[in-house]
């Protein structure tokens, strides 16, 4: 059975809130992983635990926070819509904004993980060649952790398909434009009659998760060649 407009609908608008939430959010979050697997400072656990926070949470509590700084009332959302006529609550912008802080941790993670395995010593070294800081990171580290780069986008694209709590909190569940397959399901689930438009929702749920991970994995071994 053909997908419905509406299914079609939702599997757009998820591609588009995840492609958006990892492309925006990774090089963040790959200053993020070198800033804390290379640098001490005081509060450098605190940042952590702030970075990692959205994995231990409920995303409704990270909804919830969004919506009260990025709503039309909030602090940085009555900002945005006085000075630049921008609002992200409730359209597909505050969706993928939801979607990217809670899989940040997961890119943050990946990143990292990769970057404490770089032999510091490698980097010491292009540095005596006369290297600068910027010239090392993209000539030495950066090709060495592109596997774990690779690994962390996918894993957060994956995450930001599957986000439901947070997204419905902060931009509600509008057809068309903050209804992403998550919530689609939800509703579909919630209405009489919508177990079979439920059940195709799993399916292409499960089918794209499955290839982003093997699209990842794909990559990381063609990374390490």
């Amino acid at each position: 059975m053909p997908l419905s407009l509406i299914e079609i609908e939702a599997l757009k608008l998820s591609l588009r809130v995840s492609l958006w939430a990892v492309c925006l959010s990774l090089p963040l979050g790959i200053l993020v992983a070198w800033v804390l697997s290379r640098k001490s400072f005081p509060g450098r656990v605190l940042i952590d635990g702030i970075v990692h926070l959205p994995l231990i949470v409920p995303p409704v509590v990270v909804g919830y926070i969004l919506l009260l700084a990025f709503g039309r009332r909030g602090f940085i959302g009555s900002w945005l819509w006085e000075a630049f006529e921008i609002s992200i609550s409730f359209s597909w912008k505050g969706a993928a904004l939801a979607a990217g802080i809670m899989a940040f941790p997961l890119m943050v993670r990946s990143i990292r993980l990769g970057l404490d395995a770089v032999d510091p010593k490698l980097e010491q070294a292009a540095k005596t060649l006369g290297a600068s800081s910027f010239g090392v990171f993209f000539s030495v580290t950066m090709p060495l952790i592109l596997p774990s780069i690779l690994t962390g986008a996918i894993l957060a694209f994956a995450r930001c398909l599957g986000e439901f709590g947070a997204t419905i909190t902060f931009v509600s569940n509008i057809p068309g434009e903050t209804r992403t397959l998550p919530l689609a399901l939800y509703t579909a689930v919630q209405s009489p009659g919508g177990e079979i438009a439920a059940l195709r929702l799993v399916v292409i749920s499960v089918v794209i998760a499955l290839f982003a991970l093997l699209i990842s994995e794909f990559l990381s071994r063609k990374a390490r060649k």
